[in-house]
């Protein structure tokens, strides 16, 4: 079965980006494809930022990432740039970490001067790390995202069909990696 790793990168516990990434975890179920979610901030911190890849934690995040064929890599945008909690958990993986995987990037932020955040800052990293597809990906305006009652998130419907459209050209690149038949 495809599976994939959604990586929530926002060190914020009421993160709008955390909640995008639940959706979209959501929205894999719904199409039968095993998804999880990974929250960085959950990591120990110690371990994280002292660069401890043979922490048992950091370990495991890492092999979770490694069994999946699929990768999305969610972040809000900070001063122009994804967090630097996601970088400190990309810097402990090998060189290779991402290769032979199809990534959806995945950004929130205060305003459209973001906007290229996902291919100036997070694509290069993501290529650098040998993914074999970063597919388009999706910038949300914060104020598109809303916290429903249970954690739940509503989107607002433009936004939401730009996510939608970056998930499937993600499960298109699921698809010829790993011949899975898409469903709709």
């Amino acid at each position: 079965m495809t599976s994939v790793l959604a990586i929530s990168g926002s060190p914020s516990v009421d993160s709008r980006t955390a909640l995008v990434t639940g959706h979209l975890v959501n929205q894999l179920a719904a199409r039968g494809i095993a998804a999880r979610q990974l929250a960085v901030r959950e990591l120990p911190a110690t371990e994280l930022l002292a660069g401890r890849s043979d922490s048992p934690a950091i370990r495991a995040a890492a092999d979770a990432l490694a069994t999946a064929e699929g990768v999305i890599v969610a972040t809000p945008v900070y001063k122009a740039s994804y967090t630097g909690l996601l970088k400190s958990f990309l810097d402990l993986l090998p060189q290779s970490g991402l290769a032979g995987k199809a990534v959806l990037p995945v950004a929130t932020g205060g305003s459209l001067a973001h906007l290229l955040a996902i291919d100036y800052a997070l694509r290069p990293v993501l290529s650098a790390l040998g993914a074999r597809h970063v597919v388009a990906g999706c910038f949300l305006l914060d104020k598109d995202v809303e916290r429903l009652a249970g954690g739940a998130a509503r989107i607002r419907p433009e936004a939401e069909l730009r996510l939608l459209d970056a998930l499937d050209g993600f499960v298109d690149a699921l698809t010829i990696r790993t011949g899975l038949t898409r469903a709709r």
